[in-house]
């Protein structure tokens, strides 16, 4: 009897623990996080990347506080430029990929190259393999940095997938004249992990980001956030409102 008792206690204590544990998942995944197998929790959630619509362009997006501070990152483009493009992405974002494939160069021939736009690239990874590839792609600077970010995205199913994602990270580098040796140390670059990682959080928590990718188009004129993907007649749209008339 004591130990039918035993069992019963047992078989409840688990009851509670699945019950838990479906709870929490729920929460976790209302708030756009996963709890792995081992305990971790990954931030998952996919910003919206429906294609929006050209209409009323104040409507897009949400406004931010112009005096609100935007963590730099990478530059593509002019620094004089009127208008920064900020783009928040993961490299392991399909999402990202397609934006970087296929939009971004209509944006760089149309408003980058004539001087009208910058775009800031800053990391926001949504999983391991993804800060990976964002600490190997600070052993560039300059244009090389989004040649590298090019391979990456192009690649994007092949080191996403593998099993050897760092072996084939330094394989990308090399193409670019960077040893192995040089992005070993700047997987291991602890400042850049923690700089990273704050951006990421202040992104989280001042711009409201859960997904990739983001958007902050800002100017004299404006400043808001665009979560998701827009496509490039929407943030053409949304470029030309804020580039000031000559």
């Amino acid at each position: 009897m004591k130990f039918e008792n035993f069992i019963k206690k047992l078989s409840a204590a688990a009851a509670s623990i699945v019950v838990f544990l479906l709870a929490a998942g729920m929460y976790l995944s209302f708030k756009g996080f996963v709890l792995n197998e081992d305990g971790s929790i990954t931030l998952v959630k996919k910003a919206n990347a429906a294609e929006q619509p050209v209409g009323d362009i104040d409507s897009i997006g949400k406004k931010l506080p112009q005096n609100l501070i935007i963590p730099y990152g990478k530059v593509l483009g002019t620094e004089k430029a009127p208008v920064a493009l900020y783009e928040y992405s993961s490299f392991g974002c399909f999402h990202c990929a397609n934006f970087h494939l296929n939009i971004l160069p209509k944006i760089k021939k149309e408003f980058v190259d004539t001087g009208k736009v910058k775009v800031i690239f800053i990391d926001f990874p949504l999983e391991q393999k993804s800060l990976q590839a964002s600490l190997a792609s600070h052993c560039f600077r300059g244009k090389k940095y989004f040649d590298y970010l090019k391979i990456l995205f192009e690649k994007q199913h092949e080191w996403g997938t593998s099993s050897q994602t760092v072996p084939l990270l330094k394989k990308y580098a090399e193409q670019l004249g960077v040893s192995g040796e040089e992005i070993e140390n700047c997987l291991n670059d602890k400042k850049q992990l923690q700089e990273i990682m704050d951006n990421r959080q202040y992104a989280i928590k001042h711009l409201e980001i859960s997904g990739t990718p983001s958007f902050v188009v800002s100017s004299l004129k404006d400043r808001r956030i665009i979560y998701g993907a827009p496509n490039f007649e929407t943030m053409k749209a949304v470029l030309e409102k804020n580039i000031p008339a000559k």
